[in-house]
């Protein structure tokens, strides 16, 4: 009978483990001790450690604030995801970011596209949602049959999707993601389905295996996307689209941002830094491309709208293949005032500390890199200023008042130091 009893135990023991590796544990709505499943609102405290064990849900009409210096620690065998029905505001500091992200034990280079935990999945109830001083890391699990997303319809509400960082999906919501980083994840960094937006002084690198973009706008968008910093996507920077048939069109204003050798770790037709299709109406000025591949280009069967503008936008290539990829056809988008090198190593824009060699087939990233300009760069005064961004008066979210950045006479998304 005692042994009976014993094997009973190590069966149930096996089905419980074997759950576990296959799919998202089952929601516990019981968090206690620094520890959470289940349901969630309320305050993070500052510089508390948040151990997620299962996936979480932050219920329609309540909030959950994530304080300065919170380390949100992801179970890897139980892979969480975020969902979000009400609102989320994560409010880091420069000095002490919230961190979603995994023990560091797991932070191994066969592990640097994550694949670790799911994402943050905001549902279309969600009316307003802030990554402030963030860092999201080594995400982008696959889902199951099992994962909540799944079963409640979110995202593609499919198994066997690489989840991004970052869902949004309410076109009359509200977004702010500023001063973030994004890294180590599977596929795409962030999938916008809707909503008012800034994203503004964000740093994304080590994306993307196969497919992937760092910001990925789908219509229901409107936009300002400024000084944001892109490392080596396999896909593109910025996906600029249409799709979707929500009734706001598209409107995106991306300026003074910084690509850096994006796009070559997918050889096909949408591998770049810009992609627009779809009747996207966008607005490109003051961007800075180096050693990219394709620069700003569009779907000729689906182009965007006519009234999308582009200007004062410069590309740098250290060898010849590099600066033939982005001279202008049908396809590649050469805008009024641009600087377009026609031949290697021409207008170079002079960065405080990058290895302009350095190889574009590699996804990974050296913090101590510096992509401000040097005193003495032409592209110091090449930018445009006399244009209008979505958000100048800003987005009042949770009671604060977020503007996007004002445009600079610099092109790229740091000036000098």
């Amino acid at each position: 009978m005692k042994f009976q009893h014993i094997f009973a135990a190590l069966a149930l023991a096996a089905v419980v483990f074997t759950g576990c590796e296959k799919a998202n544990i089952d929601v516990d709505t019981t968090p206690a001790d620094g520890s959470a499943m289940g349901e969630v609102s309320g305050v993070w405290l500052k510089g508390s450690t948040q151990v997620i064990k299962g996936d979480i849900v932050i219920p329609a009409g309540k909030s959950l604030t994530i304080e300065e210096g919170v380390t949100v620690l992801m179970d890897t065998v139980a892979k969480p995801e975020i969902i979000v029905k009400g609102n989320l505001y994560s409010l880091g500091t420069e000095q002490n970011p919230v961190k979603f992200t995994v023990n560091e034990f797991y932070k191994t280079a066969a592990k640097k596209f994550g694949k670790l935990w799911g994402g943050i999945l905001a549902a279309p109830s969600c009316a307003e949602l802030v990554l402030d001083h963030t860092i999201l890391e080594y995400g982008g699990s696959t889902t199951s049959d099992a994962s909540t997303s799944v079963k409640q319809g979110l995202y593609k509400a499919v198994a066997g999707e690489n989840l991004p960082a970052l869902w949004f999906s309410n076109i009359n919501g509200k977004l702010i993601v500023q001063n973030s980083t994004f890294r180590n994840f599977q596929e795409d960094c962030t999938y916008i389905e809707g909503g008012k937006i800034i994203f503004a002084n964000n740093v994304f690198y080590t994306t993307g295996v196969t497919g992937g973009e760092a910001m990925n706008f789908k219509s229901g968008c409107v936009a300002d996307l400024a000084n944001n910093l892109v490392y080596s996507t396999n896909t593109n920077a910025f996906k600029l689209s249409n799709s979707g048939d929500r009734p706001t069109q598209a409107y995106i204003i991306a300026y003074n941002n910084t690509m850096v050798n994006t796009g070559w770790r997918r050889p096909t037709a949408k591998g770049g830094s810009v992609w627009v299709e779809a009747s996207v109406r966008a607005e490109l000025y003051n961007n800075l491309f180096v050693n990219i591949r394709f620069g700003i280009k569009r779907d000729t069967k689906k182009p965007e709208d006519s009234r999308s503008i582009y200007s004062n936008n410069w590309y740098y290539g250290y060898d010849q293949t590099t600066v033939n990829q982005f001279q202008p056809t049908a396809e590649i988008i050469a805008g009024t005032n641009d600087v377009i090198s026609k031949t290697a190593g021409a207008n170079d824009p002079m960065l405080v500390n990058y290895p302009l060699s350095t190889s574009t087939s590699t996804a990974d990233y050296n913090t101590a890199w510096d992509f401000h300009l040097q005193a003495g760069s032409a592209a110091l005064t090449k930018g445009k200023t006399n244009f209008t961004r979505n958000y100048a008066s800003g987005i009042i979210v949770n009671g604060v008042n977020y503007t996007s950045p004002a445009p600079s006479n610099y092109v790229g998304a740091y000036g000098i130091k």
